[in-house]
């Protein structure tokens, strides 16, 4: 019997990760997987060429998970200039069929599939089994989805709530708001929660005099086009710490903790919340000093409900990719 491939994606605005899987090795385990930096090539069409010009597998069909809204089989990349056409690209590439959808409705359908082992556990809470799961992952920018059961398994849906206003809870977000209101047109919560928005905290933290700036520090941010990875890093080092980066952290995770636990509430998130994306997973330390936490719980006569909602951190970084595995193989493979 001959078995037959897939090729599925995890398209990011920094980095795209591709991979190819088969039913039978499971969507745990792809066949071959590579990382690219989306930003190096002018098309997705391109990098897909050279991907298929170095593996060695025969692949029909392909299914990619997109950071950004996926309408009629047409999606715009958020923070690239790129835009995919599942029939455009089923003619460029040769392919039998290519399925497109959103990063996080594919990050969503792998979460049920996850083990003990992918998730590091922020609130204990009370699951109810079958009840709808909420999805949030700050990278590059900021993506939101969710899960409903269906009776017999759970079905993602996409979301574009990162975009929706951001909402300050206290003087010093007020503060960071009437910050931003003077730079952006629109004040979402990606401005703030993602790896784009964390340098739009650590400038309003160092423009309006919180915390000063080394200016060893100073260098070294103006030689990155992104200095996200550079906050993070000298939060995290305890030996070389400097406290705007660390406020800078703080700040984002009060943030965070927020929309995580409004998103609960907009879709009652009965059986938990994940959080997921690459930041997530290298803060945890932050995560776990009880400011996540407590923004999650602080929603007035609600507080008490919320507080029972699981919150888990994904660990696993491939874990995008393996939704996008599985979408494919039960959407186009069926």
């Amino acid at each position: 019997m001959t078995v037959r491939m897939l090729l599925a994606g995890d398209i990011g605005g920094t980095k795209t990760r591709l991979g190819v899987f088969s039913r039978e090795r499971g969507f745990r385990s792809p066949l071959v997987e590579v990382d690219f930096v989306s930003a190096r090539y002018p098309d997705f069409t391109t990098m897909i060429k050279e991907f298929l010009g170095r593996i060695d597998f025969a692949v029909r069909d392909a299914c990619f998970g997109v950071a950004g809204p996926v309408m009629h089989g047409v999606a715009k990349v958020t923070n690239l200039p790129w835009v995919l056409d599942e029939k455009r690209l089923e003619r460029d590439l040769r392919l039998s069929s290519i399925k497109l959808l959103n990063d996080l409705e594919a990050l969503a359908c792998a979460v049920p599939l996850l083990e003990a082992s992918d998730l590091h556990t922020l609130n204990k809470g009370r699951p109810v089994p079958g009840g709808n799961i909420a999805i949030l992952a700050p990278g590059t920018g900021l993506g939101e989805a969710f899960l409903t059961w269906d009776g017999k398994r759970y079905v993602s849906h996409a979301s574009e709530g990162g975009h929706a206003d951001f909402a300050p809870n206290t003087p010093l977000e007020r503060e960071l708001l009437r910050y931003l209101q003077g730079r952006f047109d629109h004040v979402s919560y990606e401005k703030v929660c993602s790896g784009a928005g964390m340098p739009n905290i650590y400038r309003f933290l160092r423009d309006r005099k919180h915390f000063e700036e080394p200016p060893w520090l100073s260098a070294k941010i103006t030689r990155e086009e992104d200095f996200t990875p550079v906050i993070v890093s000298n939060a995290l080092d305890s030996r070389n710490q400097t406290d705007l980066c660390v406020k800078t952290l703080d700040l984002f995770v009060s943030v965070l903790g927020a929309e995580a636990g409004n998103m609960a509430l907009r879709v009652l998130a009965a059986n938990g919340v994940y959080i997921g994306g690459g930041i997530p997973r290298r803060i945890v330390r932050f995560l776990e000093n009880d400011r996540f936490m407590r923004s999650f719980r602080r929603k007035g006569r609600m507080s008490n409900l919320v507080a029972q909602i699981p919150v888990y951190v994904i660990l696993n970084p491939d874990v995008a990719l393996m939704g996008a595995a599985w979408y494919g193989s039960h959407y186009i493979h069926s």
